[in-house]
Formats: structure tokens, C-alpha cells, sequence
């Protein structure tokens, strides 16, 4: 098995759960709140480690509380922090959450996250790892990390979450890109909603460069655009708690999964199980499955 070697955020998550999100100028009371790991840099490593890779994080937190914190969840789940970067002056990036009828809206406050500068990367990249990253830190860090992982044949992830302006060369050094409907809407500029046919979704991925697409479509699954064509997974059953975390958690699982030698498909077909288990529980990376429980999920299906 080679390393995953995620390059990403690192959050505190402030979660309120209430029966209904309140309207503009409305108090509702009665929420329960939370203070849990995430970002999705560490849910990714979070979910891979625990589904049995070598795993490794680069990023940076603040000179507080949360960011010693969130370097103990990482020791306890056996991801290697050792490339994190403490930024004294600036504070750990913190996402509040608002959970309610088993869905969730976020507002990011990226703080330390943001000022991850290349000069920051102490890792270089070796042949046959593979090399993730999102849109919660600075694309040009991204972007010279994938340019060094592919010199020497790493294999590149890139999680468009949450989209932002992104140059067009950076798609040119990605192998895999994941993305929900939303994300993909607006990456694309197409009319993505939960129920486009297939064809407008893989009309939609093609327009992204990139050699393999995957779009995760919520419950009703996922289709994969891969120069092997187009493969449709559909959503695993699950009782829904939560789904903070879950595309995370896909992502973390697919990358696993790949690490482990596995075929894309296959790979896929894991991740999806992983998701519908992480949904289940409360929380970002708290809610990161298991290998024996996505097994067990698998032999359900």
C-alpha cells in the first residue's frame, strides 16, 4: 500500500442542531451545540487512516486551543502531522454549522488555513503516492504541490469543494476530480439540480479537463465519466443523522481505497459505502467509519 498525503484545511467545527434553520431576523431556541474536528483537509486523512492507509496531512492552524486539539485528533488517528504548520498571529480555522431536518449549511472562517504558503510544503512527493487536495486553502499551494506530484508519477485528487475561482492550468495536473451537483454546477456553469438526467451530468464533467470525474449526487448516488466510460453507482440506504462530512469522507475513502492498489470502480463502489456510514453519525470527522464497518456495510448491500 502506498501513502495518501492530503494537502488541506484544518477546522474547528461549531455544530448547533435545531428542529428548523431560523429565517433572517429570527432567534429560535433550544439548539444542542458541538465542538468537533473537521475541515476538509482533516476529514479526508481522518477517513483514510481509519480505512487503513498511510496517511499524512500538510496545512495550517493557529496559535490556540483549537489548533492543539485538532493535533491530538490527528495522534489519535494515526494521521502524521508533521508537515501541519503553526501560524502564531493568525487563529485555527473554524466552520459553524447549522444542522437541522438532517441537512446542514456552513459558513467557513478560514484563518490559518488560507496563509498555508508553498514555502510551508516541508514534503516532497514520491512516485505512486497519492496526492489530494481541495479548495479550503490557497490554489497556488495546490497548484505547485500537484506540479510536483506529477514530475515524479504521483497520482493527483482534487476535491472542488468549496468552488472557487481556479485558473484552467490547474485542471491540466489533476487525475481525479470529485464534486457534488452543486460544485459541479458552478464549476461548469451548466443547470445542475438533484434531478438532471445522466447525460446532463456527464455532459457537465466533461467540461471540467480532467481525465476522470466523480460526481456525487447525494441519495441518489454517483456517476463516474473516466476515459472507460460511464459507470452510475446508486446511494447506499441509511438512517441520516448527518451529512457533514460525507463528501469528505467519499473523497478520504476513494483515495484509501486507491492507495490500496484497488481499480477505480472498485474504489468507488468503497467509498460510497463509507459515506452512507458516515451520514449515520454526528459530526465531520467523528463520523469517519471504519474498515470493518464499511465492510459490514458492503455485505448489506
Amino acid at each position: 500500500m502506498t501513502r495518501v498525503v492530503v494537502c488541506g484545511s484544518l477546522n474547528m467545527d461549531v455544530i448547533a442542531q435545531s428542529t428548523r434553520r431560523p429565517v433572517a431576523g429570527e432567534t429560535i431556541l433550544g439548539a444542542t451545540v458541538s465542538f468537533l474536528p473537521g475541515g476538509k483537509g482533516l476529514n479526508q486523512a481522518v477517513a483514510a487512516s481509519r480505512l487503513g492507509a498511510k496517511t499524512a496531512i500538510l496545512g495550517a492552524v493557529g496559535g490556540d486551543a483549537f489548533g492543539e486539539t485538532l493535533r491530538e485528533v490527528l495522534a489519535d488517528n494515526g494521521v502524521d502531522a508533521s508537515g501541519v504548520r503553526t501560524i502564531g498571529k493568525s487563529t485555527t480555522g473554524v466552520a459553524l454549522i447549522q444542522v437541522a431536518e438532517g441537512d446542514n449549511a456552513i459558513t467557513g472562517a478560514s484563518g490559518a488555513n488560507m496563509l498555508f504558503a508553498t514555502s510551508m510544503v516541508g514534503r516532497e512527493p514520491r512516485r505512486g503516492e497519492i496526492w489530494l487536495a481541495q479548495f479550503e486553502t490557497p490554489i497556488t499551494t495546490t497548484e505547485a504541490v500537484f506540479r510536483r506530484a506529477r514530475a515524479v508519477g504521483a497520482r493527483t485528487i482534487l476535491n472542488l469543494a468549496p468552488v472557487v475561482r481556479y485558473p484552467s492550468r490547474l485542471m491540466k495536473l489533476v487525475d481525479i476530480a470529485v464534486l457534488n451537483e452543486i460544485e459541479l454546477a458552478q464549476a461548469t456553469g451548466r443547470r445542475i439540480t438533484p434531478k438532471s438526467p445522466d447525460r446532463d451530468i456527464v455532459s457537465a464533467c466533461g467540461r471540467l479537463g480532467v481525465p476522470t470525474v466523480v460526481a456525487t449526487l447525494g441519495g441518489r448516488g454517483l456517476v463516474i465519466v473516466s476515459p472507460d466510460g460511464v459507470t452510475v453507482l446508486a446511494a447506499l440506504p441509511a438512517k441520516v443523522v448527518d451529512t457533514t462530512g460525507a463528501g469528505d469522507c467519499f473523497v478520504g475513502a476513494l483515495a484509501a481505497r486507491l492507495a490500496a492498489g484497488r481499480d477505480l470502480l472498485d474504489a468507488a463502489r468503497y467509498a460510497n459505502a463509507a459515506a452512507a456510514c458516515s451520514v449515520e453519525r454526528l459530526g465531520a470527522a467523528p463520523s469517519m467509519p471504519t474498515a470493518r464497518e464499511v465492510a459490514a456495510r458492503l455485505a448489506r448491500a
